[in-house]
């Protein structure tokens, strides 16, 4: 699946201040009711990530015509994967997390446990993923979202994932 992912928040969260051209800021994805959110604070604002927050990031805000957009940083990314391990409920979050991972080529595939058998993946297929990064190898369980939760996944990913570039 592949996902059209968002800018940054335009302003900050704590001020309301709008981000300029070239201005550092923090983003930061935090666990709330259920799901995750992003949040954008300008430097002045940040007194660091807050209580639930699952991964953070310091960015530079571009705006369209500067360019220089990007998603977030591939450590930033594998944190996410880390913590959405014990998560049963962010599954299909985890799986697709997973999949933008290997497709930026920061995983690898080793294996597909029980993958091909049918049209829908069973409850106990997984990925058997790769990061020399980490040295690691990671189990996912393949989850597709499904009905409604398949676009509230994609919103939760296209908010919350897209970065300035990296500083």
């Amino acid at each position: 699946m592949d996902l059209k992912l968002h800018r940054p928040h335009a302003s900050c969260a704590h001020t309301g201040r709008p981000l300029v051209s070239g201005e550092l800021f923090y983003s930061c994805l935090v666990r709330s009711k259920g799901k995750l959110d992003r949040i954008d604070c300008c430097s002045e604002a940040w007194q660091g990530p807050p209580e639930q927050t699952l991964a953070w990031w310091r960015s530079l805000y571009a705006t369209p015509e500067t360019g220089g957009s990007s998603l977030a940083p591939p450590d930033v990314l594998l944190d996410v994967l880390e913590q959405l391990a014990d998560k049963p409920e962010d599954a299909s979050l985890r799986y697709l997390v997973a999949l933008q991972l290997v497709r930026r080529k920061v995983l690898r595939i080793l294996d597909q446990q029980g993958l091909g058998h049918g049209a829908k993946p069973a409850p106990s297929d997984q990925l058997v993923l790769a990061c020399r990064k980490r040295d690691t190898e990671y189990n996912v369980q393949v989850v597709l979202p499904q009905g409604t939760e398949a676009v509230g996944i994609e919103e939760r990913l296209s908010s919350l994932l897209w970065s300035g570039g990296a500083a």
